[in-house]
């Protein structure tokens, strides 16, 4: 019990997703979002509130940009993109508290949460397949 204690209590100490993330945000907790994707993926879409840093700039660009002080969580496309997990680590090397948003830009997506391009807001849509989906009935 121990070893599962520990293990898990280090995850959840280095990892969020994307429901907690959203709440955070409309809380008005204290983080900045920082989208690690390169230039096309942040043009196509990104998590509404977040900045841009491709995870090989942060090293030159945070100290400038972001106070050490600050938390940070980042975002990469999906499970299946480690660029997440290379971004903390440049953040972690520089001793930002950072963790890393599981699921990425598609969990943000499909769970139905605001998102934008150089545009605007783009439309929500609700996944059923990752959260529960209620239709609205006209009474």
């Amino acid at each position: 019990m121990t070893d599962a204690l520990a293990y898990f209590s280090a995850k959840l100490a280095l990892e969020t997703d994307a429901s907690d993330v959203y709440a955070a945000q409309k809380d008005g907790e204290p983080f900045v979002l920082v989208d690690v994707r390169g230039d096309d993926a942040w043009t196509q879409g990104r998590i509404q509130g977040a900045i841009h840093m491709p995870y090989r700039e942060i090293a030159e660009r945070a100290p400038r940009e972001i106070d050490p002080s600050t938390r940070v969580v980042v975002y990469c496309w999906s499970p299946g993109c480690n660029a997440g997990a290379k971004g903390a680590i440049e953040f972690a090397k520089l001793g930002y508290a950072v963790k890393e948003m599981i699921g990425g830009y598609e969990y943000w997506v499909r769970e139905g949460q605001p998102t934008e391009n150089d545009e605007g807001a783009l439309p929500r849509v609700f996944d059923p397949q990752v959260m529960v989906v209620r239709s609205r009935v006209a009474g």
